[in-house]
């Protein structure tokens, strides 16, 4: 979900309240910037293009002898790749592809253009071609609802919600949490566009369900005051607040949801033979920056290997210590175990330890979605996939890191036949040991990639690999 709102970061790209963005003070206190460049908190790499889309700060800077982002003015054209005047050649980045998949087309180039409008930026343009006017502002001030088709991604301007009215109960996906009046705006809405849009009404697949009580008021919402919880549950939260439930947002994002069909990722049937999105890479590179996660190596002569272990009842690496102690004959590598438990080991830190490792390895698992935050020369090894083969593949390949799972049924011993509590048996729900000398060709396979990767920084061949 959280790679999904990576557009409310990168799309903000037009006001929603119908306000032009008002030029920064250029006359200033001398001495002083003319502009506080402070605020901007990204990624050196992304200023080029976070100028091209706020050309009055580029502007501004121009005239700003004290600047700090000079250089970056002769890179104005460098653009996302979902912009409307956004050349190829100056996109934030381009899928790479090996061969061509025959089931989908029959050159690279169009493979390429394939991978980069399902899971990249052009995505994201073809959403946002999509985008139309469902609650027109009357005057400037006024509310306004924009959506992409069927309710996919929206954005609001001086929502109104009224929720003193709600029953919470123990559903998480209520259909019906919204009556008419409890959520709308100053605006005039076009009815029957809204509710034509609702052939992907479902959870977590559309906002449909939420947006189709939107009603247009005879009022002007207030903006005053502000939610400070969402949450349809009963699940125990103590509210102190109960007395402001009845609220307006100058903007809101209604992002893309998890499971839409064709969504980015989870249902998306990526074309083969491709990898590496600017969209996946920029949202690592956002996140990482804006929590001042940095990368304190590599370190020249050593691999960082972390093997990621599991406390739960299922998919536990029975032999682990076996193989970690082979790990440990390998000179050049430095072999660390973690779990990721989130009460133990808080997510910052859990983030270090990521980013600081260029081989990850661990069993199929929700703490493999780690690899999006490994440095761009990383390899994941997912240990074993318990027969969920693209999952994790797929998300590599977007993330553009190195790949690797095991191969060789016969030199992987699970435990049982595993005990799903309603399927039977199945793959996930058991323990595995693995063959230890299988284990460390492919590891040694992907050290191989690592120390052959362009952005890693020492080059020479290590003999004892």
């Amino acid at each position: 979900m959280l790679m999904l709102f990576v557009f409310g970061v990168l799309l903000h790209e037009v006001s929603l309240s119908g306000q032009n963005e008002a030029p920064p003070d250029t006359h200033g206190i001398p001495g002083e910037p003319l502009y506080d460049y402070a605020s901007i908190r990204l990624p050196e790499e992304h200023i080029p293009f976070f100028l091209h889309n706020n050309r009055h700060i580029a502007t501004v800077c121009k005239k700003d002898s004290l600047c700090p982002y000079k250089k970056h003015l002769e890179k104005l054209k460098y653009c996302w790749g979902y912009e409307k005047s956004c050349k190829p050649e100056f996109r934030f980045g381009y899928p790479v592809c090996s061969y061509v998949d025959m089931g989908w087309t029959d050159t690279l180039e169009s493979a390429e253009d394939i991978f980069w409008k399902q899971a990249d930026f052009g995505y994201a343009r073809e959403r946002l071609e999509e985008m139309h006017v469902l609650c027109q502002p009357k005057e400037t001030s006024d509310s306004s609802l924009v959506c992409s088709r069927f309710l996919q991604y929206c954005r609001a301007a001086h929502l109104y919600l009224d929720l003193r009215n709600i029953k919470r109960n123990h559903d998480r996906f209520k259909e019906d949490f919204f009556q008419s009046g409890e959520i709308g705006g100053h605006c005039k809405l076009d009815i029957r566009t809204l509710m034509s849009e609702g052939q992907r009404k479902s959870p977590l697949q559309s906002w449909f369900a939420e947006l189709q009580s939107y009603t247009p008021l005879n009022f002007r919402p207030i903006t005053d005051v502000y939610i400070v919880m969402w949450d349809t549950s009963s699940y125990g939260y103590g509210d102190l607040f109960s007395d402001t439930w009845n609220v307006c947002f100058k903007e809101a994002v209604f992002s893309l949801l998890p499971r839409m069909r064709y969504g980015l990722f989870y249902n998306t049937p990526l074309i083969s033979g491709c990898q590496n999105t600017g969209l996946f890479r920029a949202f690592s590179q956002h996140v990482l920056h804006r929590l001042n996660i940095t990368q304190e190596g590599p370190k020249d002569g050593k691999i960082r290997v972390t093997i990621l272990a599991r406390s739960t009842e299922y998919r536990k690496i029975l032999n682990q210590n076996e193989l970690v102690n082979a790990l440990k004959t390998v000179s050049t590598f430095e072999v660390q175990i973690v779990d990721y438990k989130y009460r133990e080991l808080g997510f910052l830190d859990q983030l270090r330890i990521t980013h600081n490792t260029d081989i990850f390895i661990g069993m199929h698992g929700a703490g493999l979605t780690h690899l999006l935050f490994l440095p761009d020369w990383a390899a994941v090894f997912e240990l074993y996939n318990c027969e969920d083969e693209r999952c994790y593949l797929d998300l590599a390949r977007l993330r553009g890191v190195h790949y690797i799972t095991w191969r060789r049924q016969n030199k992987v011993f699970p435990q049982d036949k595993g005990h799903h509590p309603t399927l039977g048996e199945h793959p996930k729900f058991t323990n595995y040991s693995f063959d230890v000398e299988e284990f460390m060709y492919l590891v040694l396979q992907a050290a191989d990639h690592v120390l052959q990767h362009p952005k890693w920084p020492f080059k020479k061949k290590h003999d004892e690999l």
